[in-house]
């Protein structure tokens, strides 16, 4: 709703919701002179679109409130249509308040963006799950991806592109909000030297002790038990077995590797750091079992690194 009048100034609002008359001192709406109103912190990396501002104004339609923050009078959302109000001249809109801080209202923004209006360009939904990585590493990229309006597998891809400015987190926070750990063998692991060192120790006693779930620490106590790893080895997919050698050989063979000393040097670093079933077997001879739960976690690590080129190769 918007005004050509005077309008009902932010002081007539406070008067209007007095809490004396029992009624909220914070408004969840109200009609507030435009001149009050601060600039977005937009998502949108080219400002408003003219010609999306003349056609609001043009159409001569009610619309909905302009979103704002309420402890800065800042746009979260509506910058198009309060550009279209101050083209027909009105002096005053509704808008709704959002109370929150300067990063949630740009989350907030995002969200509303996505939802209705000027569609935000793909850039700028990028853009913008790189900003909300950056805030909240925790995220999951299920999460983000529905903030921003795109895929799980690119927000991923934002991720791990964007990994120095983002801060590490060995955690993601789902829809839910709950915090799950990225790698819970870490955990296991844990409640496996509390159980060594305290047999009798109750499933609650290692939950705590290890900062593992209790359904956890009853897997683990029960895999112990029965003399089997406490990090449970997740079955191979249904895809064939690849033969490292014969890929290694078929990249040796590739011209733009051989030929180039850039090439040489990356066959050399794959060669160092590809391993075969050869290794695995070693291990089984070789290590202590004192060893193994280390060596267990270094292979983890790696195969996480691995894991992460792929995808970056892939995408």
């Amino acid at each position: 709703m918007v005004s050509r009048g005077s309008g009902t100034t932010i002081s007539d609002v406070a008067s209007i919701h007095d809490p004396l008359l029992g009624e909220s001192p914070f408004p969840e709406r109200a009609v507030v002179p435009v001149e009050t109103l601060l600039p977005a912190d937009s998502p949108r990396s080219h400002g408003e679109d003219d010609e999306h501002v003349k056609r609001l104004a043009e159409c001569g339609a009610q619309f909905p409130p302009v979103l704002v923050q309420r402890g800065t009078m800042r746009v979260i959302d509506g910058m198009h249509r309060l550009r279209a109000a101050l083209l027909n001249g009105c002096h005053s809109i509704e808008v709704e308040f959002f109370d929150g801080c300067d990063e949630d209202a740009f989350i907030r923004g995002v969200e509303q963006n996505i939802a209705h209006g000027l569609p935000l360009t793909l850039s700028d939904r990028r853009a913008a799950a790189a900003r909300i990585l950056g805030w909240q590493p925790a995220l999951s990229d299920r999460s983000v991806a529905a903030m921003t309006g795109l895929s799980p597998k690119t927000v991923g891809v934002i991720r791990t592109r964007a990994a120095e400015e983002i801060p590490h987190s060995n955690a993601r926070q789902g829809r839910d909000g709950r915090l799950r750990p990225l790698d819970g063998s870490v955990g296991r692991l844990r409640a496996a030297e509390v159980i060594r060192a305290n047999p009798d120790a109750s499933v609650r006693q290692i939950a705590a002790a290890a900062a593992i779930s209790a359904g956890t620490a009853r897997s683990v106590q029960a895999r112990l038990r029965a003399g089997e790893d406490p990090v449970r080895v997740r079955p191979r997919g249904p895809e064939p077995a690849v033969e490292i050698g014969d890929i290694l050989q078929k990249l040796c063979r590739d011209p733009a590797l051989r030929h180039s000393d850039a090439g040489r040097r990356l066959l050399q670093l794959i060669r160092a750091k590809s391993v075969d079933a050869t290794l695995l077997a070693a291990l089984r001879q070789e290590s202590p079992p004192h060893s193994r739960s280390l060596l267990a976690r270094l292979a983890r690590a790696n195969a996480g690194i691995w894991l992460d080129i792929a995808k970056e190769l892939e995408n």
